[in-house]
C-alpha cells in the first residue's frame, strides 16, 4: 500500500481487535443500529448478532439498499426490528411483518436521517473495511455514501474487517482509530451480476444513445437498460462518471478510454466518482487501489450542490409507472413497496439545474409479460410520486424516445402515448 495514503476521520477511537462475543457485548441490549448498504453490508457480523438474539431486548436495524437477505430478519419482533430506507428484493419476505418498516428517503439525505438529530439517529454503525496496513490505514471499501460521515458522529462504530474487501480510494480511506472495534470476518462480498441485455433493452439503449454525446457525464442505475446503454458507448470520447454506483459495465468504458472524466468541471475532474461499487468479484479486484475511481459521501455524489457544478450531466433512470403528465412512481407495485426513492429525485433535480443537464427515464413499455402498460393515464391510486411531472425531460421505451421538457400536458400525453406499447395506445388516447 502506498505510504501517501491519507489518514481520514477524527482518529480518536480505540481501534481495538475484538472477538465476536466482545463485539456483541459492546452493542448492548437496546439500540438503533445503522447497517452499511450494498456490497459493503457486514453480513457475517449480522449473522453472529442474529445467532445471539436472546442476548438482546430490542435492536432496531436501519439500512438502505441491500443485495442479500440479512440474518436478523429471522427474528423480527424477537427481539429485532428492521427499518428500510430503500427496500430491495432481498427483503421481500419481511415486508408484511409488523416489525418491518419502510421510511422513504432520498439517498442524499441518508446521513441526515441517521446522523445526530435525525429522525432515525443511530447509536451504532456496523460496516465493513479492508484490513489495516502496517500504519493502520484502511478503507471502507466498496460502499460509503450513506455512512462515511457516521464514522465521526456515531457513538459506537464497529467494522467487520474483511480480507476480501478492496482498498478503494476517496472519502472512505480511513484509519483503524476511526473505529471503536475491529472484528475480523473473512467472507465473500455480495455480488450484483451483470444484467442480461435482451432485445428490448438493446432497442431502448439505441434510442437513449442519441442523447449522450462526447463529453457527457453519466449517472445510471441497476438493470439491463443501463448496462445496455453503457455497453453501447465505447465509441464516445471524454465521458465522465458521477453518480450512485460503479458497476462491471464501467470497466470497459474506462479501460477503453471512452471515460476519462476530462470535462466534468470541479467535482471529481479526472476521476470517476460514485457512492458505491456494486458488481462481481472481477469489479472488486479492479477497483482495488485503483486511483481512477473515488468514492464519496452521498451529499456529494447525489446532492444538488455537487451535481449543479457538472457540465452536461445525464441522469439515466428507470421507473415502474409513468403517468401521461410525466410524473413517475418508482417505489410501489399493487400497493406493496418494492423500493424507495433512492437517488432518483436527487439525480432528476440535479439534471434540471446542471449546465447542459438532461434527465432520461428509460423503461420497457410493459410489465407482467406484456399484460400491463408502464405508461398509464394516472399513477396507481395510493402510489407515491417519486418524480414529479415538473422534472420530466426525456422518456424512452423500445418504441422510441420523446422530449417532454417545455411541453404542455396535452402534448406530453400524446408524446408518451406514441411510445407506449401498441396494444395500449388506443386506451391511452381515449384518456387524454
Amino acid at each position: 500500500m502506498s505510504p501517501e495514503r491519507p489518514r481520514r476521520g477524527n482518529g480518536n477511537r480505540a481501534g481495538v481487535q475484538l472477538g465476536i462475543d466482545e463485539a456483541i457485548e459492546r452493542i448492548g441490549r437496546r439500540a438503533r443500529v445503522y447497517v452499511a448498504q450494498g456490497s459493503a453490508t457486514p453480513f457475517g457480523l449480522l449473522a453472529a448478532i442474529d445467532a445471539a438474539h436472546d442476548r438482546f431486548a430490542e435492536l432496531e436495524f436501519v439500512s438502505a439498499f441491500l443485495l442479500d437477505r440479512p440474518a436478523p430478519l429471522d427474528h423480527l419482533g424477537n427481539p429485532f426490528r428492521w427499518t428500510s430506507l430503500q427496500p430491495s428484493g432481498a427483503l421481500r419476505d419481511a415486508l408484511d411483518s409488523p416489525h418491518f418498516g419502510v421510511v422513504p428517503a432520498r439517498y442524499s439525505d441518508i446521513t441526515g436521517l441517521v446522523g445526530p438529530g435525525g429522525g432515525l439517529e443511530a447509536h451504532i454503525l456496523l460496516c465493513q473495511a479492508s484490513p489495516p496496513d502496517a500504519d493502520g490505514r484502511m478503507s471502507l471499501g466498496t460502499g460509503i455514501g450513506g455512512h462515511v460521515d457516521l464514522l465521526r458522529s456515531t457513538p459506537l462504530v464497529i467494522a467487520q474487517v474483511n480480507p476480501q474487501m478492496p482498498y478503494v480510494h476517496g472519502e472512505g480511506e480511513c484509519h483503524r482509530t476511526d473505529f471503536d472495534g475491529l472484528v475480523e470476518i473473512d467472507e465473500p462480498l455480495p455480488e450484483l451480476a451483470p444484467a442480461v441485455v435482451d432485445e428490448t433493452a438493446a432497442a431502448i439503449a439505441a434510442h437513449v444513445g442519441q442523447f449522450i454525446g462526447d463529453g457527457a457525464t453519466l449517472q445510471f442505475g441497476i438493470g439491463s437498460i443501463p448496462d445496455a446503454v453503457l455497453s453501447s458507448l465505447t465509441d464516445r470520447r471524454h465521458l465522465g462518471l458521477h453518480g450512485g454506483m460503479i458497476n462491471d459495465a464501467c470497466i470497459e468504458l474506462i479501460d477503453s478510454g471512452a471515460v476519462d472524466n476530462r470535462h466534468k468541471g470541479p467535482v471529481g475532474d479526472g476521476v470517476s466518482v460514485a457512492a458505491e461499487v456494486m458488481g462481481t468479484r472481477r469489479l472488486y479486484d479492479w477497483v482495488d487501489d485503483n486511483p481512477a475511481v473515488q468514492l464519496v459521501n452521498g451529499a456529494l455524489s447525489h446532492g444538488i450542490e455537487g451535481i449543479a457544478q457538472i457540465r452536461n450531466f445525464v441522469a439515466l433512470q428507470s421507473t415502474v409507472q409513468m403517468a401521461l403528465d410525466g410524473s413517475a412512481n418508482s417505489e410501489m407495485i399493487a400497493g406493496r413497496y418494492i423500493s424507495g426513492p433512492g437517488g432518483a429525485p436527487d439525480f432528476a433535480f440535479g439534471a434540471c439545474v446542471a449546465t447542459g443537464g438532461r434527465s432520461i427515464v428509460a423503461m420497457p413499455s410493459t410489465a407482467a409479460s406484456g399484460r400491463i402498460s408502464r405508461i398509464v393515464a394516472q399513477l396507481e391510486p395510493g402510489a407515491p410520486t417519486t418524480l414529479p411531472a415538473y422534472t420530466a425531460d426525456i422518456v424512452a421505451t423500445e418504441y422510441g424516445a420523446v422530449e417532454l421538457r417545455g411541453r404542455s400536458l396535452e402534448e406530453r400525453a400524446n408524446l408518451l402515448t406514441s411510445i407506449a406499447h401498441p396494444d395500449f395506445r388506443n386506451d391511452l388516447s381515449r384518456q387524454t
